[in-house]
């Protein structure tokens, strides 16, 4: 709570009765995985009449247009925001912050004393230095023609005691130097120390946004101004902890939440709702215009030496060369994973989270499901086969995608994945639970390519292809194996293939190309799938 008696200067006297200064503090909050929904509820009391209920110590970064208010107990009226020229705060500060802001002063005071003390020691030494060139100027020749032998050993003897101890006392000034350095860097370390736990202390931002809500009743009354706003800079992501039984065949997720707020101030056993809605991403849906085609004559053979100027030239002018072999851009899209449903989790207890300093996080509890335990391979990359629990969404829940999934074999940690796509509820999905070393793969390819004799005007390419899975786990897997095979989508270029076995699925997941077989894998047995493929082409034309 913070003191807002400082408001009262800023309106006339005549008027000081129809002000009246409010305190507020977070009560509620909607985290949204990007964005909140903050609430704040603020009792009053206030006497028959119009009344002007001043609030001064909203966070800084609180955008005024997007503050709703709700009044019980006396009638609305205006209410003006001010986001400039605002009172300074009379902030009540603990006396923990007190006593950590006056440590910090007096190390900083004694730092420096300590670094004076320094400096003064350094000027004795650098006087001695100067008594010492001092007394080299004395044995000059200039000065010494005149004088006689007995004179000479006397000044000699004289130069030679006085530097001596010119030269002690610089030593030993410089020593003291040294060692009231070495004293001043436990004093440096125990004032960043003291400034970090200034600062552990101090997390609320500087600075406040001022709201005046007017309000009138016929007589005295006691009430409540409810605000609500959205703050961008606050948000939750999932957090999975996949624990699976083998033997059972059952899958335990254990979720959670990861929570963390930049509002500008501290928020302190606020009720917490977590939100699957996403009001910072797109709303409504694209529009769609005509799209206008054309054709234009193929640009005219150009002169081999010019041929990259007028490439260059032609690609500055968004006009595509016929003749110029360029391979097509891939476009990176986001791919929307919003069902159209809401979940909303809420907390059961209060929490509390620091400005820009606390991670926070809950548990949502744990659901379970059946688990289809089986291998996924792919050979044309791996070596080896992977573990996957098979599942289908029977939880009643939305599983939402999430950068942090810690996955357990029966009891053992296997690794951290990541989860790309919201599993929505009855939809299908399999977990990876790491590498079975005793699924080996093995794929050899032969290839066949070059002219089919000087009169042929076609050229040809051909591979075979072996692949063998090879069980040494010492217990079956059931296995699902995925290849590809080349596509065109062009009459020039032909393509034959033929599989044995023929695979389970083809096309898979809409992908031209990709094949998949599901088969068993027997304790100790070798299963092998062979892929023959042709690709046949104008002569003249390039394959890419």
């Amino acid at each position: 709570m913070r003191a807002t008696l400082i408001v009262l200067s800023l309106f006339p006297s005549g008027l000081l009765a129809d002000v009246i200064p409010l305190t507020s503090d977070v009560s509620a909050v909607t985290l949204y995985p990007q964005g909140a929904t903050v609430v704040r509820e603020v009792p009053f009391s206030m006497a028959a009449g119009q009344h002007e209920l001043v609030l001064t110590d909203l966070p800084r970064s609180t955008d005024v247009s997007q503050v709703r208010v709700a009044l019980t107990g006396a009638t609305l009226g205006a209410v003006t925001g001010r986001a400039e020229k605002v009172a300074p705060q009379d902030a009540a500060v603990s006396a923990e912050i007190e006593a950590a802001k006056a440590e910090v002063a007096r190390l900083e005071a004694e730092l420096r004393r300590g670094a004076g003390e320094v400096s003064l020691i350094r000027l004795e030494s650098e006087a001695a230095e100067a008594r010492v060139a001092f007394l080299r100027g004395l044995g000059t020749a200039e000065k010494t023609t005149a004088m006689d032998a007995e004179a000479l050993r006397g000044l000699a003897a004289m130069i030679g005691e006085e530097t001596l101890a010119a030269r002690k006392l610089s030593f030993e000034a410089e020593f003291k130097a040294v060692e009231a350095e070495l004293a001043l860097e436990d004093l440096r370390g125990a004032l960043a120390r003291a400034r970090q736990g200034l600062a552990a202390l101090q997390t609320e931002d500087e600075g406040a946004v001022q709201l005046s809500v007017a309000a009138s009743s016929d007589a005295a009354t006691e009430g409540v101004i409810t605000l609500s706003y959205t703050h961008y800079d606050a948000g939750w992501v999932p957090t999975y902890d996949m624990r699976l039984n083998k033997a059972e065949g059952q899958l335990a997720i254990e979720r959670g939440a990861l929570i963390r707020q930049g509002t500008g101030e501290d928020w302190s056993d606020v009720a917490l709702t977590l939100s699957t809605v996403r009001p910072s991403e797109q709303l409504a849906p694209n529009e769609v215009f005509g799209w206008q085609r054309g054709v234009i004559d193929p640009a005219a053979p150009m002169p081999r030496q010019s041929k990259q100027i007028e490439l260059s030239s032609l690609a500055r002018d968004g006009v595509m060369v016929a003749d110029a072999p360029m391979m097509a851009a891939e476009v990176a899209e986001a791919v929307p994973s919003y069902d159209g449903l809401a979940v909303t989790y809420a907390y059961p207890t209060p929490v509390s989270v620091a400005n820009r300093a606390d991670s926070l996080r809950i548990t949502l509890g744990t659901v379970e499901t059946e688990a289809e335990v089986k291998a996924r391979a792919a050979p044309l990359y791996d070596a080896t086969g992977f573990m996957m629990a098979g599942i289908t969404n029977d939880t009643g829940e939305l599983i939402l995608p999430s950068s942090h999934m810690r996955l357990y074999l029966d009891g053992r940690y296997m690794g951290q994945s990541r989860l790309d796509d919201v599993i929505p509820v009855g939809a299908e999905a399999d977990i990876p639970f790491g590498a079975i070393d005793g699924l080996r793969l093995t794929r050899t390819v032969t290839r066949n390519e070059g002219d089919r004799g000087m009169i042929s005007r076609s050229t040809e390419l051909s591979e075979a292809v072996r692949i063998e899975v090879e069980n040494l786990t010492g217990q079956d897997w059931p296995v699902t194996l995925f290849d590809r095979v080349p596509y065109s989508e062009q009459e020039e270029l032909e393509i034959r293939w033929s599989a044995s076995p023929r695979p389970t699925v083809e096309g898979f997941d809409d992908r031209q190309g990709v094949l998949m077989w599901a088969f068993d894998v027997t304790a100790g047995a070798t299963e092998a799938v062979t892929l023959r493929y042709a690709l046949e082409w104008p002569e003249g034309k390039l394959l890419r």
